[in-house]
């Protein structure tokens, strides 16, 4: 398994402090805030090597970064080109351009650079074992606001999605989705596709809520809290957080 992470946005909404510098990268508890979801992956058997996707403004600042890690897995850093807000190519298709530039044939687990979780994601990748299939994360989340900003799924006794749907202005229920997806081999060859049909390519979770409408897609229960850092305030409520 491959371990993509998402780390090629711009982060505007944290300028001047992501201005020149990478989200992922900003300090969290004495060190880069990615290292707090890596450090964990990496102890997960099935997990080969990193992939992280970085735009083209912050590339070095990421060579950097991995030049500096000891992890057990390797490091592997993407240029996708971009060079700012406007002509990003988005998360799905970032995802898209890693599988393809690297030929990748293996399950991918897909990860958001820019997120912290006080839980262990071994649990998330047994119960893909379990299901055999695709799977997404989940959570209760009961104010409307909050759910009109997510991924919000509805899903039967066995957690096999029902409905998936980004940012619902009426949603169907409570659960939301964090930026956290497993993907079979066999699902993820199908991103073209996908994109082709009218996946939105910006929502990472926009892939999942298509193939969720195409294959059994299933959903785990969230063992803990996930700290999504979107803004200056969010940033300094985590910033000096041990999260484990």
């Amino acid at each position: 398994m491959i371990c993509i992470v998402l780390a090629a946005g711009y982060a505007t909404r944290l300028y001047p402090l992501t201005e020149n510098f990478p989200k992922p990268l900003l300090p969290v508890g004495g060190k880069p805030l990615l290292n707090w979801l890596l450090e964990d992956i990496d102890q997960i058997p099935e997990v080969t090597e990193f992939v992280v996707i970085s735009n083209h403004k912050f590339i070095n600042h990421f060579e950097s970064w991995a030049a500096e890690q000891k992890f057990t897995r390797p490091i592997r850093v993407l240029d996708d080109g971009s060079t700012d807000n406007e002509n990003r190519l988005g998360a799905v298709k970032d995802i898209l351009f890693a599988v393809e530039t690297l030929q990748i044939q293996d399950d991918i687990l897909v990860v958001a650079g820019d997120n912290l979780v006080n839980f262990s994601f071994s649990g998330f990748l047994s119960f893909m074992r379990e299901k055999q299939a695709s799977c997404v994360m989940c959570h209760e989340e009961n104010d409307l606001k909050k759910q009109q900003r997510t991924a919000i799924i509805v899903k039967d006794e066995n957690d096999k999605i029902l409905s998936y749907e980004e940012k619902p202005q009426v949603p169907k229920g409570n659960l939301a989705v964090p930026p956290f997806y497993c993907y079979l081999a066999k699902d993820a060859a199908r991103l073209s596709e996908a994109l082709d049909a009218g996946c939105k390519p910006d929502a990472p979770g926009s892939f999942a809520a298509w193939l969720s409408r195409n294959t059994d897609v299933y959903a785990w229960n969230m063992p803990g809290k996930r700290y999504d850092i979107g803004d200056r305030v969010s940033y300094e409520a985590v910033k000096e957080l041990k999260v484990r």
